[in-house]
């Protein structure tokens, strides 16, 4: 028999904020349903009208990018400091540029962890000759990316360079970034507040030594002509067998842990993600950062509905608690100065 005097589970309204084609991917039916059953409703909120005049809500989720919308959280922020944020948009801000972005790694100081040098050129004529790579301090081959990292046209578009006739290619401004052959498997960690999900995915083939400066090539190969070509090459094959993903060492989970930890304290983000390689060239098993990305496509994640409406309920629990506890402590300082 229930408990009549037992209070009910509380519902709670997440409001989120999303571009049409982010909306798509993450706000699943699977999402609703089991958000549903948790006590948890989620909101759309419309971007072209106040917020003000929308809600109430108890949390927002959002991945939106212009100065009104941070205008607007700003002041909810202000006038309704108990409604969550998730997350400023001011620490989320770091994540579009991918120098800033890897700077925070480097900053936390793992002897673990690290980044690939690179570097972010602006003046075309630093591309241009022989010695353009060795004067970069850098080594063939290498990535090169666009600064702005934040989902802009043009913002994921990324190409391989083997040479240096394909390195005067480019177009500045431009971050380059050494390639470190890495056994085509990329190591994509998820973070959702306090969880951590670490899963492997296929990355780019190793790119072997007789490759670098021939010039039968165009020495420039975009991301889309890397894939294509892959598929003959044994790195695919043994991906698609099932050989080169049970090969790959996953990185120990404890110091991932440890790492995302650092990472969400520094930043003074709750939802992101991470893509790691191992350093094929260390034998003492070094991982690379190579890219941090604000509000991933989480639905590829196992069991995302399950984590993310934990995570909702938690964050909004942890602030009703912070909340009531201040309350009390205001109302024994006012009972203790009247007497």
């Amino acid at each position: 028999m229930s408990n009549p005097s037992a209070s009910p589970c509380p519902r709670y309204c997440i409001g989120y904020a999303l571009s049409p084609k982010k909306e798509k991917t993450f706000i699943t039916s699977s999402l609703i349903t089991h958000s549903k059953q948790q006590g948890v409703d989620l909101t759309r909120i419309d971007p072209t009208k106040p917020l003000t005049q929308q809600g109430p809500f108890d949390c927002i989720v959002h991945k939106l990018y212009n100065p009104d919308w941070a205008h607007q959280l700003h002041q909810l922020s202000l006038h309704h400091p108990n409604v969550v944020v998730i997350d400023p948009p001011g620490a989320i801000e770091r994540l579009h540029n991918r120098v800033s972005m890897l700077e925070v790694v480097t900053q936390l100081r793992s002897e673990t962890f690290w980044v690939p040098n690179q570097r972010v050129v602006y003046d075309p004529e630093t591309l241009k000759g022989a010695d353009a790579i060795r004067e970069l301090g850098l080594r063939l081959p290498v990535i090169a990316k666009q600064v702005s990292a934040d989902g802009g046209a043009g913002s994921h578009e990324m190409c391989l360079v083997l040479s240096h006739s394909g390195l005067s290619k480019l177009e500045t401004p431009i971050v380059v970034q050494e390639f470190v052959n890495h056994g085509g498997v990329v190591f994509k960690v998820y973070v959702v507040g306090d969880h951590v999900k670490c899963v492997k995915r296929r990355s780019l083939p190793d790119v072997p030594e007789e490759k670098l400066n021939d010039n039968t090539t165009e020495g420039l190969l975009s991301f889309s002509q890397i894939s294509n070509s892959a598929r003959n090459e044994e790195e695919e094959e043994d991906w698609c067998s099932g050989s080169a993903a049970e090969k790959a060492e996953t990185p120990p989970f404890e110091l991932v842990v440890e790492l995302a930890k650092g990472l969400r304290e520094a930043m003074g983000l709750r939802l992101f993600n991470f893509d790691l390689i191992r350093d094929g060239r260390d034998g003492n098993g070094r991982y690379l950062v190579i890219d941090i990305n604000y509000f991933p496509g989480y639905a590829k994640m196992p069991s995302y509905e399950s984590v993310l409406v934990d995570f909702f309920r938690h964050v909004v629990d942890e602030r009703s608690n912070k909340t009531s506890g201040l309350e009390e402590e205001h109302q024994e300082v006012r009972g203790g100065g009247s007497l």
